[in-house]
């Protein structure tokens, strides 16, 4: 028995066609994979399988870099925190400033163990909320830390420059109002974290997933604006705007002891200008990786664009890394700082050293106060001299006008 062809395609069970069959069209692979590209240079990766841990060496780095983070700025900070809190005799505002500044560091210490275990087995496995918790207060304290450093310039420049106003600034209730301000403020400003971080499953490796900010929405063109406020807003006001105020209030501040007779920089200015110099060059990598970022999601889909979410998908682990190295470098500066006290008060030394900050800070005060008042004197001294040199001329010339008026009426 035999089948013609149309007899064959009429009685076949598994494909059927008629003339007027409508045309079956497939899904387009290159259709897809475009959709796919364009939604992948959106979330910050340059394929489906390349996410920030893709870069091995990099997560092992910083595991090891985290693991001595923590070795160093647990211990560091606690014992910043019980050397002003219960061996210093005096606090002032520095003081002050710098326990806030241990309090945000030590914390921060104490969550690099979730990171240590997130690079080295370059997969979140803590949840979505401890994702979005944990990387939100590491942002938070960006924000504290650099606002607190800004607070110490401005200090400095207020008690150096304008000695009368500093009694305004050691009101402790004034303080207090001003640190709460700094901390609500650097918590509102990290509340983009909590909205935008979220875990997503690895492609590549299916059982892995990373810990990721995803700036998804229906319009590409909003996702950029997403991407670009956020991690703009990091960088501008979390590094370039204070680190402005703070570079301002330094060249003010060394103006001012150039016009002054004491030219000598005392210990506190010396550390606090290490602080500053330290916590910008550990958090200079990260904002570049920011900048780069927001430059990609600027640009349109081209090579350029796709070159600099490589740099940001390779190096963003690595740099995140390197920042939380800024809170536990202190502790070590400290000690450098006050090894004259080591010798002579032990474990009070740190101590010791921020009671002789406060101390300087106090003379430099008071020498300010009565160079001013020399010279306010030395003013009221000159124009009570031109005063009586004026006196005595106006006499004179009286003097002079009364001796020739007789005479001029003798003849």
């Amino acid at each position: 028995m035999t089948l013609n062809h149309n007899e064959l395609l009429s009685s076949s069970p598994v494909l059927h066609v008629t003339p007027s069959s409508t045309p079956i069209v497939l899904p387009s692979p290159t259709l897809n994979m475009s959709i796919q590209h364009a939604a992948n240079f959106s979330s910050g990766t340059t394929s489906g399988s390349e996410t920030i841990l893709t870069n091995s060496v990099g997560a092992i780095t910083g595991a090891a870099i985290l693991g001595l983070v923590f070795l160093l700025g647990v211990p560091g900070n606690v014992f910043i925190i019980w050397s002003i809190l219960a061996r210093a005799r005096r606090r002032s505002i520095t003081t002050l400033l710098i326990l806030n500044l241990a309090f945000a560091d030590g914390f921060l210490m104490l969550l690099t163990p979730f990171f240590m275990v997130y690079l080295a087995q370059r997969s979140w496995i803590f949840g979505l909320a401890l994702c979005k918790v944990l990387f939100y207060l590491c942002c938070a304290n960006m924000y504290a830390s650099i606002f607190l450093i800004m607070l110490m310039s401005l200090h400095r420049l207020v008690a150096i420059v304008w000695p009368k106003r500093i009694g305004a600034l050691t009101n402790r209730r004034m303080l207090s109002r001003v640190l709460a301000g700094l901390w609500v403020l650097a918590l509102g400003l990290s509340a983009p974290v909590l909205v935008f971080r979220t875990t997503t499953e690895d492609k590549k490796e299916p059982l892995k997933f990373v810990c990721d900010c995803q700036h998804q929405d229906q319009h590409q063109h909003q996702q950029s604006q997403y991407e670009v406020m956020q991690y703009g807003m990091e960088t501008l006001l979390g590094f370039l705007l204070p680190y402005g105020v703070i570079i301002g209030s330094y060249v003010c501040i060394l103006r001012r002891i150039r016009q002054t007779r004491f030219r000598r920089r005392i210990r506190s200015e010396k550390l606090i200008l290490v602080i500053i110099i330290t916590f910008g060059l550990f958090w200079l990598p990260y904002h570049i990786i920011n900048m780069v970022q927001v430059a990609a999601a600027l640009l349109p889909e081209d090579s350029a664009k796709k070159q600099l979410i490589n740099v940001r998908t390779k190096l963003r682990a690595l740099t995140s890394t390197v920042a939380f190295v800024s809170s536990c470098i202190n502790p070590v500066l400290y000690t450098f700082a006050g090894k004259s006290y080591i010798q002579r008060e032990g474990l009070a030394f740190m101590a010791r050293l921020f009671e002789g900050t406060a101390l300087e800070t106090t003379r430099r005060i008071r020498r300010s106060n009565q160079n001013s008042r020399d010279r306010e004197k030395d003013t009221d001294e000159g124009d009570s001299l031109k005063d009586k040199d004026s006196d005595s001329n106006t006499t004179a010339n009286a003097n002079s006008v009364i001796k020739v008026v007789p005479q001029k009426n003798g003849k």
